[in-house]
């Protein structure tokens, strides 16, 4: 039986087998950084489980189109349609421009990335360089009249869109004033959003425009878009009208998805993607990771306590990326505890040779749990009880925790010849001395195992 992927589909609130638009290909839309302060580990969870969905569907053979987008423009600090850009607040804070900002955290947020072992997206389009096409954009819904002026900008008319709220399934009518969205008197109705903003006045953005609207309707102001219009703008761009999976965190879903479908349907008649897929919050002591509450770890602060970001990797990975899950440098130090047992019987386990009849039954089985709504946490569990290296290695692909055997020639001649130089001295019964070298390479990264068949070594 030919093996399928199940996935979550939040516009559906089912499970769902996936069947993409076009055969052996999948077109995936995946809500990337607002590049105005570091990455927190909440954030860097959610791109965990999509590089897990992207390696999954690629070891179903599956080409993957990946767009991950760099917000750099439009991003206001209550996410919606007040306050402060978020990029300009952070380059006042600091005496930069907003561009050095931008580029400075873009590339922070690519370093950890990296050192996720999350795999490169196809495309990582900036939304400042697509200005131009995000300006005919709102020009063709305002043609179609769902857009209106108000004296800070362009707005979207909401109520003109069937089903406006069925991705996230409020109560529209419920809604108190101020509860979802910032009060804005000239707003016609609660949920309509701005496309574009006007530059506040008798004060000077760095990143702005010329448009072809003006609070007066006359004369023309610069401005900036609004934080919904570039995904719906750079997904379209890279991907067309329709594309298979658009992907994010559940906060994303109220606010941001549910008006991004609204504004590319306005224009197309298509939602947008056909899967919706959303990863849960990391939360710390019961709360959500939150930087305008200064409540978050960052990556770097993890690794200067000593951690290896494949540790909170592997900790990610025994979590359902739909479940709630709760951080701390407690578990934290428990996964990294594991991970580097199940290192270790890596690099010093059998790993030649082809899977046995037993292990290749295994295979089939956890990647049967694997594609049911990517259960990282049972193939985990599942692989622990195979107790198999060639079984971790045959899921190396999917998991990506940088699992491999390591070779003499990882060793510097130095580090080797003290290895000899401790065996010399057990044999000759000076413990004490052989001691000193094991610590000796313990501090270097090198832990020792001794063995009947001698003494092994594995990386730590």
């Amino acid at each position: 039986m030919e093996l399928k992927l199940k996935i979550y589909n939040t516009f559906k609130r089912k499970k769902e087998v996936f069947k993409p638009i076009k055969k052996g290909e999948v077109s995936i839309y995946t809500c990337g950084p607002t590049v105005y302060d570091f990455a927190h580990i909440g954030n860097l969870r959610t791109y965990i489980f999509e590089d897990v969905l992207v390696r999954a569907l690629k070891t179903l053979g599956f080409k993957v189109k990946r767009v991950l987008n760099i917000t750099d423009v439009g991003h206001l600090t209550d996410d919606e349609d007040a306050g402060e850009d978020k990029v300009e607040k952070s380059a006042k804070k600091a005496k930069k421009t907003a561009r050095q900002i931008a580029i400075y955290f873009e590339k922070q947020f690519m370093l950890d990335m990296t050192k996720l072992n999350i795999e490169k997206a196809t495309f990582t389009p900036r939304a400042s360089d697509f200005i131009p096409e995000m300006i005919k954009f709102i020009q063709k819904l305002e043609v179609k009249k769902y857009t209106y002026l108000t004296s800070d900008g362009v707005y979207f008319d909401s109520t003109r869109v069937p089903n406006y709220d069925q991705l996230a399934k409020i109560d529209i009518k419920g809604l108190e004033e101020g509860k979802r969205v910032t009060v804005n008197k000239e707003k016609k109705h609660k949920t309509d959003f701005a496309l574009w903003k006007f530059s506040p006045k008798n004060s000077k953005r760095q990143m702005e425009w010329e448009s072809p609207w003006s609070p007066s309707g006359r004369d023309k102001v610069k401005g900036f878009p609004g934080w919904h219009i570039e995904c719906s703008v750079l997904a379209q761009k890279f991907l067309g009208d329709k594309f298979d999976i658009h992907c994010g965190g559940v906060d994303h879903i109220s606010v941001h998805h549910t008006n991004e479908i609204a504004q590319s349907y306005a224009l197309t008649k298509k939602i947008p993607a056909v899967y919706w897929c959303h990863g849960q919050f990391l939360t710390l002591d019961g709360e959500k990771m939150a930087k305008s509450k200064n409540h978050y770890f960052t990556l770097d602060e993890l690794e200067k306590k000593g951690f290896e970001p494949m540790d909170f990797r592997f900790m990610v990975l025994n979590n359902h990326y739909r479940s709630r899950m709760e951080f701390s440098l407690k578990e934290l130090e428990k996964s990294r505890n594991t991970r580097l047992n199940i290192r270790r019987m890596i690099q010093t386990g059998q790993t030649e040779g082809k899977l046995t009849e037993s292990e290749q039954k295994a295979y089939q089985a956890i990647l049967e749990r694997l594609m049911d709504d990517l259960n990282t946490p049972c193939i985990l569990d599942m692989l622990h009880s195979c107790n198999s290296v060639r079984l971790w290695l045959k899921f190396e692909p999917i998991l990506g925790l940088g699992f491999k055997e390591e070779k003499n020639a990882g060793l510097t001649e130095k580090q080797q010849k003290l290895i000899k130089e401790r065996e010399v001295l057990r044999q000759k019964k000076q413990y004490e001395k052989a001691d000193n070298i094991r610590k000796l390479l313990q501090k270097q990264g090198i832990e020792l195992e001794d063995r009947q068949g001698g003494t092994k070594y594995y990386k730590i």
